[in-house]
């Protein structure tokens, strides 16, 4: 009478999704901040708004966070794909299929990290195409700077 139930039951469980596709999805909300606000947001060279922001990321693939702000330097930082710990629900629960379905949609992923706050660094001098030469005077030197240079009143 029982193996009746478990032989009935067998084919909708195969039909039910990953356990970490069902918990959390394919993808994932990264949560960025930066002091000063209002940089400009882009992942793998797609502009996604200003901060502050949460940003929708796909689980499938790592990402490359960038932020830029006029007088800043500009912040990279790798947003890194992870192995979930949701994947060990698919080897108690969902066996093979569980683990096939949740990788093919990426779920079985996380991105690291999953918010980031940043304090951007002022940009003191840019040299672009070598035609221009943008310098920042600073109150207080950094000691690692070496000098180049000094200015003097005639």
């Amino acid at each position: 009478m029982k193996l009746r139930y478990v032989v009935l039951a067998a084919p909708l469980l195969l039909t039910l999704p990953g356990c970490a596709t069902l918990v959390q999805g394919s993808s994932q909300e990264v949560s960025i901040v930066s002091n000063p606000a209002a940089a400009a947001i882009s992942v793998d060279g797609k502009p996604m708004g200003t901060t502050p922001a949460v940003v929708r990321l796909t689980r499938q693939e790592s990402h490359l966070l960038r932020l830029d702000l006029d007088g800043y330097q500009p912040f990279e930082m790798p947003l890194e794909r992870k192995t979930s710990g949701w994947v060990w629900g698919n080897v108690v629960f969902g066996g093979v299929i569980g683990v096939v379905v949740d990788a093919s949609t990426g779920a079985m992923y996380k991105l690291s990290p999953g918010a980031v706050d940043t304090t951007l660094t002022t940009r003191t001098a840019v040299v672009e195409g070598r035609r221009t030469i943008e310098v920042a005077i600073v109150m207080t030197p950094d000691p690692s700077w070496e000098k180049i240079g000094q200015l003097t009143r005639e």
